[in-house]
């Protein structure tokens, strides 16, 4: 769960000195109202907005778990509070739900591709995620059932073609490894030679980079040979496409990094519709 301060500046962002429309029009009355998916996908997001919502008093009722596949027109929460709060965390809970359930929709896709084709590979995400929406991005993925790579540059070390141009490749590694044993070293490669190169120098996950399946498929038969595969992670990324995954999970590897996870985000349509009695009356 992100911590609620993270969430709270969202709305300080929305409403930096109250929701002036709200205020002045609204009365201090209570309502109900719904929150619906206008798209089929999978959803996200929804422990978020129970928290904000929650924060300023409103009651929450989740009719889908996060991680759920739905159809159009499911309902997702069920809001029961004070109108001037419901309005004033609409558009952010919406926002957040709207974009996570786009990332977690289009994780479980490629996860469901690859799967058809070889179960044990994982889908991946990066870290091309938006600046402060990381920690909602990377749950995203999670909930549509890919892995999260790192979370920053603290966790792990990854090599890549920028260390390369001030670091010889072997060197890199070792270096890496002799610092400490507790965390992995991946290091970053564009041909079959560097992937050997690094994998004798002790490399625990490499990532084929830029590479075409034919290519990947190559490199994995290389290292099968000299004894090295079976100890080694071996992971593609740079310009994987929806079209492509089935080839690349066939090549071998075990991961399939992919940036457009979170930096091309479609967002999933959701609604709020607060509920005046018989009738609704529809908060865009």
């Amino acid at each position: 769960m992100i911590p609620i301060e993270d969430l709270l500046r969202f709305v300080r962002e929305d409403a930096p000195w109250g929701d002036v429309t709200s205020e002045t029009v609204v009365p201090d009355i209570p309502c109900r109202a719904v929150i619906r998916a206008k798209d089929s996908g999978t959803v996200a997001g929804l422990a978020e907005a129970r928290a904000l919502f929650e924060h300023f008093g409103v009651g929450v009722r989740e009719r889908i778990p996060d991680g759920r596949t739905v159809a159009p027109g499911t309902t997702l929460l069920e809001l029961d509070g004070p109108a001037r709060a419901i309005l004033l965390v609409e558009r952010t809970a919406l926002n957040i739900i709207g974009r996570m359930s786009g990332i977690a929709t289009r994780t479980r896709e490629a996860v469901d591709a690859v799967r058809k084709v070889s179960p044990a590979v994982r889908i991946a995400a990066t870290r091309k995620t938006a600046p402060g929406l990381r920690m909602l991005d990377k749950k995203a993925v999670v909930l549509g059932g890919g892995d999260p790579h790192r979370y920053s540059l603290s966790d792990m070390v990854l090599i890549k073609d920028n260390h390369l141009a001030l670091v010889p490749l072997a060197k890199a590694v070792r270096g890496a490894k002799e610092q400490s044993l507790y965390r992995a070293v991946e290091v970053e490669v564009e041909t079959t030679e560097d992937a050997i190169t690094a994998a004798g120098a002790g490399a625990d996950i490499i990532l084929l980079d830029n590479m075409a399946p034919d290519a990947v498929r190559e490199t994995v038969r290389a290292l099968t040979g000299r004894g090295l595969r079976d100890r080694l992670t071996l992971e593609v990324s740079g310009r994987v496409t929806a079209d492509d995954l089935a080839d690349y999970a066939a090549t071998g590897i075990d991961i399939i990094s992919m940036g457009s996870l979170t930096h091309t985000v479609r967002n999933f349509d959701v609604s709020l519709d607060i509920l005046k009695g018989a009738g609704t009356v529809r908060v865009s």
